[in-house]
């Protein structure tokens, strides 16, 4: 299945790539101090339902439960690092400080990016999560339209201080479904494979890179999603290598953590 094959609509790079008029007419905002976990992210998927394909490649369930163990001491220690430089630099993306927080799949960016949202809340920052889980076209969809879907919907809109809206991606029933607000927040975090792409970087004001062997986050994503799920495991870390070299992430990044959230030198 290709980018423009998605199952059950016309393809995300028509329906999915939305417009103003499908826009909130509000400029709503995120209130001070006030944290949204993990923007449209839907409940757990049954066991059934990730049989049939409702695993996802970062290594969280499309809720943006994580798979990784990371140490709550040392990822407490990174998210208040990272948070330091992004206060400390000037909103890009218009009213908002952008994170990126990058890195293979399986490798614990979701569990640092839930971290880095909660010490930002606890600071008195209005923090929002958004898991790129949620808008890849299934497991082909690190490249194709992904960046343009990304800016059209959430990113262009909070530039001009208003609400974000976009496509949810439902990977059991692999197609695009329901529709997620996007409140304008203090500080966005965009998770997941391709988020520190060259082409948002310069609205961001701080680049996280998340890494771990191959070997473990090959065997943290099958642990949870089952050896059947090899094949799409072994394709999407292929295509991420080949993301990775092209885009020069990892020598990019202000800030790179281990597997289990300490900062590497």
């Amino acid at each position: 299945m290709t980018d423009a094959e998605v199952p059950g609509v016309d393809g995300p790079g028509t329906d999915a790539a939305g417009t103003d008029a499908d826009r909130p007419d509000t400029d709503a905002a995120w209130p001070d101090g006030e944290v949204l976990p993990a923007v449209g992210g839907s409940a757990d998927p049954a066991p059934a339902a990730l049989a049939a394909g409702g695993a996802t490649p970062s290594g969280a369930t499309p809720s943006g439960a994580p798979a990784a163990a990371t140490s709550p001491t040392e990822a407490r220690a990174a998210a208040a690092r990272v948070a330091e430089l992004a206060l400390g630099r000037a909103a890009r993306l218009g009213p908002v400080r952008l994170v990126c927080v990058d890195g293979p799949a399986g490798s614990g960016k979701s569990t640092f990016a839930a971290a880095l949202a909660g010490h930002l809340t606890d600071r008195g920052v209005g923090a929002a999560v958004l898991h790129l889980d949620d808008l890849y076209a299934g497991w082909s969809g690190l490249d194709g339209d992904l960046a343009p879907r990304l800016s059209a919907q959430v990113l262009e809109p909070l530039r001009r201080g208003r609400a974000g809206r976009y496509q949810r991606y439902d990977w059991p029933s692999e197609r695009f479904a329901d529709w997620v607000d996007v409140p304008v927040p203090q500080a966005l975090v965009v998770e997941g494979c391709g988020a520190g792409r060259r082409a948002v970087t310069h609205d961001a004001v701080v680049l996280v890179w998340v890494e771990a062997p191959a070997p473990l986050r090959l065997d943290r994503g099958l642990e949870r999603d089952g050896a059947a799920m090899r094949p799409h495991w072994e394709r999407w870390m292929h295509d991420e290598q080949v993301h990775f070299r092209r885009e020069g992430t990892a020598d990019r990044a202000d800030v790179r953590l281990d597997a289990y959230g300490r900062m590497v030198e």
